[in-house]
């Protein structure tokens, strides 16, 4: 594990100006996080679950079971989905955040955004032309046979050109590049950060209602400034106030 107390684990302070491998957070030692790590290795958001009403304690541990099969995209799309979330959201190994699952199931049952861009299709169809044009880049560009049977460094290189807007030809055609990286990006992370292991993570207490906060200083501050289900996380420093300062 690297020394949490550097902050050369932020990009911009590294130089590559790329991020290293998750691995550098300590060991998760209380619940599940995923892959096991986190900065809040002694929190476990469930042990606060008897605080939570009946009918919240249901949605948020109903999100932690096992999931069942895909039911919106089909056979052959499965495994461009899952690389698609995996790489993104640089979940390289178990456990997971079942994201794929979750985007599924919204799409379908139909629970989008509520809107939809002008020059933009339908989420749903935007999703599986993203799909079919990561497919085809993968192979075009890199002479892989599909994106999901890329490289590592292939699908993150790919996946850089398209939050960037910089792919185009072929099904990309049919598609605002940009518009089609914030319509997947919104529904992946919505899927990652409603999940409780990725509270653990993060060291989000869950729900509040109808416990209620008391403090307001976050779980890296003193412990005066902690809710007491709280826990200190393994570094101190504020990410965004670091990063600020090497980019000056």
């Amino acid at each position: 594990m690297a020394d949490t107390s550097l902050p050369d684990h932020l990009p911009n302070l590294r130089p590559d100006r790329q991020p290293p491998h998750p691995s550098w957070l300590p060991k998760q030692r209380r619940g599940i996080t995923p892959q096991m790590i986190g900065r809040y290795p002694d929190f476990d958001v469930l042990e606060t679950a008897d605080s939570w009403d009946d009918a919240t304690r249901k949605v948020v541990l109903a999100r932690l079971e096992a999931p069942g099969p895909l039911r919106f995209f089909t056979d052959d799309e499965e495994p461009c989905l899952r690389a698609f979330c995996d790489t993104v959201l640089a979940q390289d190994r178990e456990p997971k955040v079942p994201v794929a699952e979750s985007v599924d199931s919204k799409l379908a049952d139909g629970r989008l955004d509520g809107y939809q861009y002008a020059d933009m299709p339908d989420d749903r169809d935007t999703w599986r032309l993203v799909l079919r044009a990561l497919d085809e880049t993968a192979e075009r560009r890199y002479g892989a046979a599909s994106f999901a049977a890329a490289e590592p460094v292939t699908r993150e290189a790919i996946i850089d050109q398209f939050s960037k807007g910089q792919l185009e030809d072929g099904t990309w055609e049919r598609l605002n590049v940009k518009r089609a990286w914030s319509v997947c990006m919104r529904m992946t992370l919505s899927g990652f950060y409603s999940h409780p292991w990725a509270w653990n993570e993060i060291g989000f207490g869950g729900p509040a209602y109808p416990r209620g906060f008391m403090r307001l200083g976050g779980a890296t501050g003193p412990a005066s400034a902690r809710e007491p289900f709280e826990t200190r996380g393994a570094t101190d420093e504020d990410p965004v106030q670091v990063e600020q300062e090497g980019e000056v």
